[in-house]
């Protein structure tokens, strides 16, 4: 990193003062934790910024480029930074757009075109547009978090470009700050427009003379006609696209020029970008299996030939890492036998005949030609589950073990589709020659697969391989007048190439216009041209297989706590917003700040478990900081495809921040949150009124450091145990089936009333319901990384349990987040003796929920015993029913009585966290949170719809939030259960 001293260092202060929005750097601990998370994209490099701007208007902008200029520093600009080749990592000043320009700020339905800020998200923006019957076409995998800004960056295409084309085909005209901080708008200029623009006296008419004059040379245009890719070729992104400035058949505008610059011509404020109708209702997948990847890539010749609108192709390699996937073994329904590679061919119609016809046609004509051996077509809305697969692809891979890892290196290199099997059979003969694997996948139909070598980037010899691969690659690709970067730029990683693809004469011209239009380099410098060696600002610098980190959780399944961190790839999938739904991540949808992804956590750890000089590697405030708005929800688990579980890493890191620093007060009341219950529950009356009374409850809320606005739980008159204990001897077994129903701390104390409707459900529909002799979950210390007390209450309930708990007499739960601590936590907990028994317990704990569909589908439950009197019904998942797939089973469970109509709300994370919302310092955020989805929706539910909540936080937070009631699930079902007074 460059040494901050002097001039820079007074400039930077000054910097900070002036800025409308906040900046960052080298300045504080906090500071210094933003610097970090902002050292990383979705690329293989790193390297420590600067400093980080997020600027708030078109002043602060301006106010930078001003800075940059006079300080000789340049300018990052970032949006979501999913850039795979390093485009936004660099020592300069990041500059993230992306929470404050996300403005849509005019449609024109007439006329098809929307005008966006650069920080507005793809599927945003389509779901703003969906009323209106119209799209933006471009659709990357990344679609859900991918930006406008980052867009034009890369000139994104995505799995439909072969119909709906790239970001540059796209883009009207675009608004731009330019190197002395003026503004141009960049758009389609006929020929008296063209012409005043090079009369201009000011910096945007330097730049259209001095780009007249280099496009009007007759040797320039020879040399760009000679060397850039095949015209047939539409994914073409190498360098910049002077190709297409140079098409006098259509209006000169300088957008074609912006898209694919990747920042480093000027700063964008605003786009405008063509619009499409969207495509027809009905969708098919024809989903072609094949022995061979080579067979896959002549299938898709053929596929080509009838008019699909995408052709993707997805390997065995990527396929393998959906088996046992805790999300993506729910996509592989329609996958038949083990193919080594799937094309997956989408066609459209206005009928679903329409569609299998065009399928049925194109299977015809694969068999034909002996293509393929299964054919199965997918159709509606499962089509999603299928794409999410291909989606996942990037993420997927990274479940690899070892250091061994797939990199982003040849994956952008593009040839027309006709010539992709000859060119992969030669890219593998390269690939052998370095004895490297590789995974393939992506964009078949537009000639560009996503390669992507196995490489130790840790060792001297993988660096070796990573460098030689992508010049002898650059080569294969010139042979086929191809382009070595289809959509995912150059970057620093191809930057080194071009020159070699294109020609040393257009790679001059490529400098050319980087002056032209940036002389100072003040935006994005060595990008594209002038680039490091692309071997240099690697993530891994060094070999981490010496590392030892000892753990209190069992990390072997990820191989170590620094493997799980490492798995990160930077693809940003915690990054999308509640407009396209999920749990990941709650506090990023909230505050839109890098520091609080999933991504940054995992990157602050990697970095300091990688390089801490202390004995305890964890003790460093930088990761409390990013730690510190983690909910613990558990969305990452299952919503990463690689499966980065932050939840379990924090718990891990807090004991031993904890071990070095100390466990504060609240940390400590919070923790043994059961004990003061219990206590409470000696002197209910007496509790609850204290905590009613608004100035005794304040007290305690100040003293604890909660929160003035939320109400604090109140306990039942009596537990849960003491009254099972009292009604026992009263049951009346009708069925002879014993289950165990675990009385978990907070449904004991607090939600004694839903313990009884549950106890009161299972004994009328003929269980013997009996409670084991175990302790509490110990959920309260894992939430506040107290993981050696747990592990001790882990340890106690497993030996207690083992034995009685089978297939035959599940233990059955009421609150999800104890319960699911079973099937979660436990097994990789206990002492290792304890394993195997926790791994069978784990078998058979169950939610209620579960256990009662169970019941139904066997038919131990009758449906008619349940009222058919109509009822609506809006359901709210907790975050870790939503990590196992279980919110789905319990919809099926509240739809038992044949009236009952469900409707799951498509939120993500309450806001609420255990304890989370509680805290004052939190409030803030969780309400945010909440207000995100969920509590809005339940405001505008009618009165006469239940709402559903089988969270004990999620139901604290529905009433704090909204004023409602909230149900568990098996209250309503207890109300609609038929009882002999009934009849």
């Amino acid at each position: 990193m460059k040494t901050i001293e002097g001039d820079i260092l007074a400039g930077l202060s000054g910097l900070e003062k002036i800025l409308k929005g906040a900046f960052y750097y080298d300045s504080s601990p906090e500071h210094q934790t933003i610097l970090r998370a902002y050292s990383t994209d979705a690329s293989v490099y790193q390297e420590r910024p600067l400093a980080v701007a997020i600027p708030r208007d078109a002043d602060d902008l301006v106010t930078l480029i001003d800075f940059a200029a006079a300080q000789g520093t340049t300018l990052i600009p970032r949006t979501a930074g999913t850039s795979l080749a390093g485009q936004v990592v660099g020592n300069g000043i990041v500059v993230d757009v992306s929470k404050y320009f996300n403005r849509v700020l005019e449609v024109n339905v007439e006329e098809r075109w929307v005008r966006v800020q650069p920080g507005v998200i793809r599927d945003d923006l389509n779901a703003y547009l969906r009323p209106y019957g119209l799209m933006f076409g471009p659709e990357t995998s990344t679609a859900n978090r991918a930006m406008i800004g980052g867009m034009i960056g890369n000139n994104s295409s995505g799995l439909h470009s072969i119909v709906w084309g790239d970001t540059r085909s796209h883009l009207r005209s675009a608004t731009v700050l330019l190197d002395d901080g003026s503004t141009a708008v960049f758009e389609a200029l006929d020929e008296p427009a063209f012409f005043s623009k090079l009369t201009l006296t000011n910096r945007e008419g330097d730049i259209y003379r001095r780009m007249n004059a280099l496009l009007t040379d007759p040797e320039n245009r020879e040399a760009i006609k000679r060397g850039y890719p095949k015209p047939s070729l539409t994914r073409r992104n190498t360098g910049y696209a002077l190709d297409m400035l140079s098409d006098t058949s259509e209006p000169f505008n300088l957008c074609k020029l912006l898209a694919g610059s990747e920042g480093t011509l000027g700063i964008l404020t605003e786009a405008t970008l063509n619009l499409q109708p969207l495509p027809p209702k009905e969708i098919g997948l024809l989903c072609i299996h094949c022995h061979t990847l080579i067979d896959s890539l002549h299938a898709n010749v053929v596929a080509l030939q009838h008019s699909p609108e995408a052709s993707e192709l997805v390997d065995k390699y990527i396929l393998d890492f959906t088996k046992g996937h805790p999300t993506y073994q729910y996509n592989r329904f329609f996958i038949e036998g083990d193919p080594a590679a799937l094309l997956m061919v989408e066609f459209r119609g206005d009928s679903l005949q329409e569609v299998q016809g065009k399928a049925a046609a194109l299977k015809t004509a694969l068999v034909a030609k002996g293509l393929g051996y299964a054919y199965p077509l997918v159709t509606g809305p499962q089509t999603n589950l299928v794409w999410d697969v291909r989606k996942a692809g990037l993420g997927l891979i990274r479940n690899l073990p070892g250091d061994i890892q797939p990199v982003n290196l040849i994956e952008d290199c593009a040839v027309s589709p006709e010539d992709l099997p000859a060119y992969i059979i030669e890219l593998q003969d390269i690939l052998n020659r370095h004895s490297l694997q590789a995974s393939y996948y992506a964009h078949a139909g537009a000639g560009e697969l996503h390669v992507e070598p196995l490489i130790n980037l840790k060792t001297d010899k993988g660096k070796m391989a990573f460098r030689s691969v992508l010049a002898e690659t650059a080569q294969l690709v010139k042979k086929y007048n191809g382009s070595l970067s289809g959509e995912h730029g150059d970057g620093r990683l191809r930057g080194e190439f071009i020159g070699a693809v294109l020609g040393e004469q257009v790679y001059g011209l490529l400098r050319q216009v980087k002056e032209i239009f940036d002389p100072r380099g003040v935006f994005n410098a060595h990008k594209i041209v002038d680039t490091p060696p692309m071997d240099k600002f690697l993530r891994y610098e060094r070999d981490t297989s010496s590392v030892k980190v000892d753990t209190l959780f069992d990390f072997s399944r990820q191989e170590s706590i620094l493997r799980l961190s490492e798995k990160c790839s930077g693809s940003g999938d915690c990054r999308k917003t509640h407009i396209t739904g999920g749990t990941m991540c709650p506090s990023y949808m909230a505050t839109r700040e890098e520091k609080d992804t999933t991504r940054a956590r995992a990157n602050m750890l990697r970095q300091f478990l990688t390089s801490s000089p202390k004995a305890n590697r964890f003790d460093h405030p930088e990761i409390k900081e990013v730690m510190d708005l983690c909910l613990s929800c558990k969305g990452c688990k299952t919503e990463c495809p690689s499966g980065v579980d932050i939840a379990k890493m924090k718990a891990e890191f807090l004991q031993h921040y904890h071990d070095a620093n100390g466990t504060p007060f609240r940390t400590w009341v919070i923790a043994n949150f059961t004990k003061s219950q219990q206590l409470a529950a000696y002197f209910p009356s007496l509790y609850n009124a204290i905590i009613k009374y608004r100035p005794l409850s304040l007290l305690v809320k100040q003293v604890l450091g909660f929160a003035r606005d939320r109400s604090l739980p109140e306990v039942g008159r009596i537990t849960l145990r003491r009254w099972i204990a009292k009604h026992r001897e009263e049951q009346r077994i009708a069925g002879p089936r014993k289950v165990y129903l675990f009385c978990d701390e907070f449904t004991n104390y607090n939600d004694v009333g839903i313990g009884q409707t549950t106890y009161r459900l299972l004994t009328a529909l003929g269980y013997d319901v009996a409670l084991a002799n175990h302790s509490e979950s110990g959920r309260t210390y894992l939430s506040k990384g107290l993981v050696r007390k747990a592990k001790a209450i882990a340890n106690r309930n497993v030996r207690h349990l083992k034995d009685i708990i089978t297939a035959d007499t599940p233990l059955i739960g009421i609150e999800p987040s104890a319960i699911l601590t079973f099937r979660d936590e436990y097994p990789e907990l206990v002492d290792k003796e304890l394993i195997a028994d926790a791994y069978a317990l784990a078998k058979h704990a169950l939610l209620i929920d579960e256990f009662l569909l169970n019941e139904l589908q066997a038919g131990r439950i009758d449906s008619t015993r349940f009222t058919e009197e109509s009822r609506k019904i809006k359901l709210h998942g907790h975050c870790y029913q939503k990590a196992f797939h279980l919110v789905e089973t319990t919809a099926k469970m509240l739809a038992i009585p044949k009236g009952y109509e469900v409707e799951t709300i498509p939120s993500g994370c309450c806001g609420m966290a255990g304890s989370f919302g509680y805290e004052k310092e939190h409030y803030e955020v969780s309400m945010k949170v909440g207000e995100l989805v969920l509590l809005p929706t339940v405001r505008s539910t009618p009165a006469d719809t239940w709402i559903a909540a089988p969270g004990t936080s999620c139901r604290h937070q529905i009433k704090d939030g909204t004023g409602r009631r909230a149900y568990h699930p098996v209250e309503l079902l207890w109300q609609a259960l038929k009882k002999p007074e009934d009849d």
